[in-house]
């Protein structure tokens, strides 16, 4: 069952893919993000939260509600 209201959280995207490995590429794309200054909100989930941390160092969380 789904909840009506679910958190979520905006991240977004601050450094670029470029020389950086596949496996982060592929999680920026995961995210939702692909060009820099792009802006996803998602749900904050553990696994949403596990994606973020793998690629802390090119994206920034906005804001958390």
């Amino acid at each position: 069952m789904a909840k009506t209201s679910e958190k979520t959280i905006t991240v977004e995207q601050i450094g670029s893919p470029i020389r950086r490995p596949g496996d982060q590429r592929a999680t920026l794309i995961g995210l939702g993000l692909n060009k820099m200054h792009r802006r996803r909100t998602l749900p904050d989930t553990p696994a949403v939260r596990g994606m973020i941390r793998k690629v802390s160092h090119l994206v920034r969380v906005v804001e958390e509600n």
